[in-house]
């Protein structure tokens, strides 16, 4: 591979005697990797199931190495949202950062998913994600990819991170910043990474890196952990970053990690910094079978979570005039907090509960979207499906992943299930692979017409 002579010559400096491994590495095959979506399968169930050759990747509790001729993404457990497709070492931040039930949790940079689609599922539909990508472009895969995994107790958001501190000053509970940099250890993966790297060069990314981070510390309450992470190699970008952030947020201490084989420390001396900073993580691709990548775990002084007192729960006024809404609902086996439904327009959503003034934010989704009340009818949404578990719905329609006309739903045909019911069908129902739900159908008899989102459908 044609590198860079100056990025060279700072591999060499950094590296040493490593220096020759590292440069081997980029003769070997590429990895790949899916991380299975907890929320709604476990590990054991989706090993039993899975359809192609997996095998674990040591160090990431839900995630597998597949082989690079597979093709998971035309598989219809993907369009279930069992599981995301993630380079194995962009998945580790996400893994380190201790998420618990219930609580506040930002992602400052989050599209296109990988790493808020993990988070969610740790809060297990509990608490609240932000999830904010400054490009407005990016957020859209953002959300499609929360939507696929089910994700209903989300904002995502398109904002400068300076103009989130207004809204949620010392407000989350755990932070994630995945931020941009140089791309060094994506350079095996992606050889175009390195037209930017050369644009830009270290400095520039680690000028914007400061001002994300002093942003997100204004945000970060006491007591609170935040997890910073980049898939480059610079020291400018990584430790030295971590040093800035010690600096102006005295607080700050660096929490060590649970040590996977081929981990290796922090370079502290690289960046004159405190012996701290060899707690950091550093993934080298010529010592684990991933991409390079940076990790600090951060922690900001004292201080206990906060007791979240739980809203009395009250109807929402405009659910006595949409009868259509609450017969579907009556079809739910799911309890929902009728307070926390708000109607725009004709959209109606299930917002998650956040008790912060949002007025002002460019905010693409709040919560979960359930469906639009038209004239006389309801129609529930692709996220709604998504959302659901089998059991929850009345009506099923539940394919095996080899029925041919699963491949015919994701492409939006009408189905025929004359031989899957004894009795005529009415109305909406839900379309699940070996249990999974897929989306919606409307059924008139035996014939299911399509509801499957247009966006979403079966290419090729």
């Amino acid at each position: 591979m044609n590198l860079p002579e100056l990025f060279q010559n700072q591999m060499k400096q950094l590296l040493k005697e490593e220096y020759e491994p590292y440069i081997q590495s980029f003769k070997e095959t590429r990895v790949y990797g899916l991380r299975v979506n907890t929320s709604k399968i476990s590990t054991e169930k989706f090993e039993q199931i899975c359809p192609f050759s997996v095998h674990k990747i040591p160090w990431i509790s839900n995630g597998y190495y597949y082989e690079g001729t597979e093709k998971p993404a035309k598989h219809p457990y993907y369009f279930a949202g069992l599981y995301y497709l993630q380079e194995p070492s962009a998945m580790t931040p996400a893994q380190l950062l201790p998420i618990e039930e219930g609580d506040r949790v930002l992602d400052v940079c989050a599209a296109p998913g990988g790493k808020s689609t993990e988070l969610a599922a740790k809060l297990n539909g509990t608490g609240v994600l932000v999830s904010n990508d400054i490009s407005n472009s990016r957020a859209k895969a953002l959300l499609k990819n929360l939507e696929l995994f089910g994700i209903s107790n989300a904002f995502v958001m398109s904002e400068n991170p300076h103009k989130l501190v207004e809204y949620f000053p010392l407000y989350f509970d755990k932070i994630l910043i995945d931020a941009p940099c140089s791309g060094e250890g994506m350079f095996r993966k992606e050889p175009a990474v390195m037209k930017s790297w050369i644009e830009h060069g270290n400095e520039f990314y680690a000028n914007l890196q400061r001002e994300i981070v002093t942003d997100a510390l204004q945000m970060l309450r006491p007591g609170g952990m935040l997890l910073y992470s980049t898939c480059t190699f610079s020291p400018m970008e990584n430790e030295e970053t971590v040093k800035y952030m010690m600096e102006i947020c005295p607080e700050l201490r660096i929490v060590p990690v649970e040590q996977y084989s081929g981990f290796s420390e922090g370079l502290a001396a690289e960046v004159n910094g405190p012996d701290s900073l060899k707690e950091c993580v550093r993934i080298w691709p010529h010592k684990m079978k991933g991409e390079g990548h940076f990790l600090a775990l951060l922690q900001k002084g004292e201080g206990e979570r906060a007791v979240r007192k739980k809203k009395k729960e009250k109807a929402a006024k405009f659910l006595e005039k949409q009868p259509e809404l609450l017969e579907f609902l009556s079809n739910i086996n799911r309890k929902f907090d009728l307070s926390r439904m708000e109607m725009r327009g004709e959209k109606v959503f299930y917002v998650p509960e956040c008790d912060q003034n949002l007025n002002g934010l460019r905010i693409m989704r709040s919560g979960l979207l359930l469906g639009e009340c038209k004239k006389n009818r309801f129609e529930p949404s692709q996220a709604l499906a998504m959302a659901l578990k089998k059991e929850e719905y009345n009506q099923i329609v539940d394919f095996s992943s080899e029925d041919p006309r699963v491949i015919k739903y994701l492409k939006g045909e009408t189905l025929e299930i004359e031989d899957l019911t004894k009795h005529p069908r009415k109305g909406w129902q839900l379309i699940c692979v070996d249990g999974y739900p897929l989306g919606f159908a409307k059924a008139n008899n035996t014939t299911l017409k399509n509801k499957y989102l247009a966006g979403w459908r079966w290419q090729g």
